[in-house]
């Protein structure tokens, strides 16, 4: 996938709470040297936090995690459905749903139009999601 022409991510408070957890801990693993390995976790969270993501593009979709990233592209995704929590799902054609990190039903319009996919208006948001979906409601 080229340059996205959108980045969603998580919410900058997981970034600022995950450098307040580090620095926080920091006195407690300098106590002793078998409690520095503690330091690591906010340190992972930190990381996930920058990386974890959804990049939208012409192209597709790339959804990022901690470790590795999965690439969509958008004749393989049937539909976007949101859940009962706001988050949103990539229904893909056959059959698989992955869930886009960082993508909720409020910015799901901007993805939508930064893929230069065309919304269909005659689904409204607060529909029942999918029956493919984990916990999703049947139609």
């Amino acid at each position: 996938m080229s340059r996205p022409a959108l980045r969603v991510r998580k919410s900058g408070a997981l970034v600022v709470a995950a450098l307040i957890a580090f620095v926080g801990t920091a006195p407690f693993a300098g106590a002793r040297w078998p409690l520095a390995p503690v330091l690591l976790i906010p340190l992972a969270v930190l990381v996930w936090a920058v990386r974890a993501g959804t990049d939208v593009g012409p192209g597709g979709l790339r959804v990022r995690a901690l470790f590795g990233s999965t690439e969509i592209p958008w004749s393989r995704v049937d539909q976007l459905a949101p859940d009962d929590r706001g988050r949103v799902s990539a229904l893909l054609t056959d059959g698989k749903v992955i869930r886009l990190t960082g993508v909720t039903t409020a910015n799901l319009p901007a993805v939508i139009a930064a893929g230069g996919q065309e919304l269909d208006r005659s689904v409204a948001v607060d529909d029942p999601v999918d029956e493919r979906l984990p916990g999703g409601e049947p139609t």
